[in-house]
């Protein structure tokens, strides 16, 4: 049995997830962004001490499909985009149809209709503060950030880059501690 979890943003949240499995003595199988497998059935019990112990560190046992379906969308862009070190090598709308098996359109959609803004802004917004971790932390060139991220150029990074914070990333650097936001307040 699989259980969807929201707000599972990072490899912290699973193991704050893993804490709420062993207080609630919920078996399990593994844990990934979003999703426990899990051993066996929830009894009544166990379903109420995970959903409150979730809830105490901000998570939310999902529920309906719909619900579901959203926070598994959210959960395979954060981890493309924050958390993997390969290049996509296809676009999201593809990667997004088969890794959930629903056409990208009605994904899409539902997507719209729910968080009122689109994948693609989703996948903006998440790309921007990614750049600004790494521009925080000066590792990298602006070039190898854009390379990074699968932007055409440094100049379509630039101009997504000030749409979206309103200033250009060198001014962002120069900020220093500029706005960063949490990954699931975004």
């Amino acid at each position: 049995m699989e259980i969807l979890i929201k707000n599972m943003v990072c490899p912290r949240c699973i193991e704050a997830v893993k804490e709420s499995l062993e207080d609630s003595k919920v078996a399990y199988d593994s844990i990934s962004l979003g999703k426990v497998s899990l051993l066996s059935d929830l009894t009544p019990d166990q379903k109420n001490m995970l959903t409150h112990s979730l809830e105490s560190k901000g998570f939310e046992l999902l529920e309906s499909r719909t619900s579901a379906l959203i926070s598994q969308i959210k959960s395979l862009i954060i981890e493309q985009i924050h958390h993997s070190e390969e290049s996509l090598g296809e676009n999201f709308s593809t990667f997004l149809a088969e890794k959930l098996n629903h056409e990208y359109t009605s994904l899409s959609r539902l997507f719209s209709q729910v968080e009122g803004i689109t994948i693609e802004k989703f996948i903006t917004r998440q790309k921007i503060e990614r750049v600004k971790e790494l521009l925080f932390y000066d590792q990298l060139s602006l070039s190898e950030i854009a390379f990074k991220l699968n932007y055409s150029s440094v100049a379509y990074l630039s101009a997504q880059f000030k749409k979206e914070t309103g200033m250009t990333p060198s001014e962002f650097k120069k900020n220093g501690q500029a706005k960063r936001i949490s990954l699931d307040g975004i």
